[in-house]
């Protein structure tokens, strides 16, 4: 099965949820509109359909391999690798004065939606290069910035990010590699790092890895770690390269998915001390870090959103083929394909309408962050920026735990031969595991969803959602389609559960924190769900509109089709996971610890 970029509903929901004509009103963004949407979107599909999709399978059965030191990639990739940077790929969002295109982070977006529903382990490659990329723009030098930056766009020099280390995996406050200052300015840095996802490998001229670590008398925990940059070959000050760094990869990890991927072991200092330079000022490293983790955040929730695309092609694909059983309405008088059975396809539908909601809530979270970047109105730019701050654990939470379950469904729309490896199917529900855990796991991103966006402004930037929620629930119940009837009914309660829930998560944060954090998962999907139906309900009424006006019949009734099936069976799950939130924490919590 070939995969098919789902370009025109990537640029419905640019054009009509995330309102790309009203960001190419300001400025920076002018010549960013929906025509050179669709003109990127184009380039982009050609190059992941032809070039990147035929790899995946491939890396599968061969990954990239630990020889003496070195790492060599799936055959292909080193290739397509070029072709990437050739094609401009890598700067896409970036500024233009070091090779970028500086385009927004909505077409961006969608570009990297593609890229990793072609190929999640090659993908990441980029993905981490882009988050090594934001933390030199935000805290590196002028000097580091022309140093590292051109070559890093241009796709001959990639990035790494280095937090975590065998005793400290989320605790960074455990962090132990050390900086040592050098008379130069410069200061070696020992220790070792694990998980470092593309540390080692033969695509790219240079690896640019950014390391935490600890310089010498900075306080303990969190409040004592410092950026690095540590490349795999020194740069000379002409900009060629020089020495090999003492930075070495000692192992990679054998994995249940994304085994293209090399996840490395690092070790700095073997011989001397790696050379290290110092990004931004000592001790607010992880300040620095936080700014690649969120870029990769959301770049994660959207792998999420690739795979489950992918996994949703190939299942409508294999459910067209193959023949079992006569549909139970007697419709036909001999055995069908299994698409004709209605269990099939709920699945199907489920596949598509949790793929689809995730879509608008990733790009409309994307277009949040451009106009926070480029509005000249200093409250717009606030507002833009708390929504997006409040949107990306739950593109991050909520679209990798759906691409988790979209993929379960995959296997089991092929059956038993969805259990067989060459098949396929099976590598997209191995390779969607992680995306539930690296850069941070739902459970962290919860925590982050308790703490940081709901208790801490007391949930004030969530009940603003809900008010906005509300507008299209009323939007929808005035219409006189049935559809829009009944999902209005569906997102009014879904609003009033997450209300609820609202209003429990911050009045218990701190007077019963046990209970809030024992809910916060559950308070993540709730939430997740329920701002992604409201894209939906947006869809809905858009499309209603457009089938009154003639325009494209078949999409826009799809549109609707799928958004009623989201009310149906996924939005009206809202009511009992406010249940299980306000009042699930006496359960979570009944066993001692000595009982489990």
């Amino acid at each position: 099965m070939t995969y098919r970029a789902p370009i025109k509903d990537m640029l419905f929901v640019m054009k009509e949820l995330a309102g790309i004509d009203e960001l190419t009103k300001l400025p920076p963004l002018e010549d960013a509109g929906i025509e050179t949407a669709q003109a990127v979107l184009k380039e982009c599909a050609k190059f992941n359909e032809e070039v990147v999709a035929p790899l995946n399978f491939e890396g599968d059965r061969n990954p990239s391999y630990f020889k003496g030191g070195d790492v060599v990639a799936t055959p292909g990739f080193k290739e397509a690798f070029k072709q990437f940077g050739e094609g401009g790929w890598q700067g896409l969002q970036h500024p233009t004065e070091f090779g970028g295109q500086a385009l927004p982070k909505l077409i961006f977006a969608a570009c990297a939606e593609m890229l990793h529903s072609a190929n999640l382990s090659f993908g990441l490659c980029p993905l981490l290069t882009d988050g090594a990329i934001e933390a030199i723009l935000t805290a590196g030098s002028d000097e580091q910035k022309e140093k590292y930056l051109p070559n890093m766009l241009a796709g001959t020099w990639t990035g790494s990010m280095n937090l975590t280390e065998p005793q400290a995996g989320s605790d960074l406050a455990l962090v132990r590699t050390r900086a040592e200052p050098e008379a130069d300015g410069s200061f070696k840095i020992f220790g070792t790092k694990v998980f470092i996802t593309w540390g080692e490998h033969d695509m790219a001229e240079n690896i640019v890895h950014l390391v935490l670590a600890r310089a010498a008398g900075a306080p303990e925990g969190v409040k004592g770690i410092s950026l690095f940059i540590v490349p795999k070959f020194l740069v000379n000050a002409d900009g060629s390269l020089g020495e090999r760094n003492d930075v070495h990869c000692v192992s990679i990890e054998h994995k249940l998915g994304i085994k293209a991927s090399p996840t490395c072991v690092l070790q700095f200092g073997d011989h001397g001390g790696a050379t290290g330079y110092l990004v931004g000022e000592e001790n607010r490293g992880l300040e620095y870090m936080f700014i690649m983790m969120n870029a990769a955040r959301f770049s994660v929730g959207v792998q999420g959103i690739g795979v489950a695309e992918r996994a949703y092609q190939k299942a409508v694909a294999y459910a067209r083929e193959r023949v079992q059983s006569r549909p139970v309405d007697g419709s036909m008088s001999k055995a069908a394909p299994i698409i004709h059975h209605p269990d099939v396809r709920r699945m199907l539908m489920t596949m598509r309408a949790y793929t689809e909601g995730c879509r608008a809530l990733a790009l409309v979270a994307a277009s949040a962050h451009d106009a926070a970047r480029a509005s000249p109105d200093p409250k717009t730019r606030a507002y833009n920026q708390a929504f997006y701050e409040f949107m990306v654990p739950l593109v991050k939470g909520y679209s990798t735990e759906m691409s988790l379950e979209v993929a379960s469904l995959g296997v089991q729309v092929h059956g038993g031969m969805g259990f067989i490896e060459e098949t396929g199917a099976a590598q997209y529900l191995r390779d969607s595991k992680i995306l539930t855990i690296y850069e941070g796991t739902t459970a962290i991103q919860a925590n982050d969803f308790v703490g940081r966006k709901t208790a801490r402004d007391a949930g004030n930037t969530a009940r603003a959602i809900a008010y906005q929620i509300q507008a299209t629930e009323q939007a929808l119940a005035k219409s006189f389609e049935e559809d829009a009837q009944a999902f209005a009914k569906r997102l009014g309660a879904a609003r009033a559960a997450f209300l609820g829930a609202v209003d429990f998560i911050s009045n218990s944060a701190k007077s019963n924190p046990n209970a809030a954090f024992a809910g916060s998962v559950p308070y993540l999907m709730l939430a997740g769900n329920v701002i992604a139906g409201w894209q939906m309900g947006r869809a809905l009424l858009v499309s209603l509109d457009r089938i009154a006006e003639g325009e494209d019949q078949s999409f826009h009734k799809t549109k609707v089709a799928t958004a009623r099936f989201y009310g149906d069976h996924i939005l009206s799950k809202a009511p009992g996971m406010r249940e299980s939130i306000v009042e699930g924490a006496a359960g979570a919590l009944a066993l001692s610890v000595d009982e489990f």
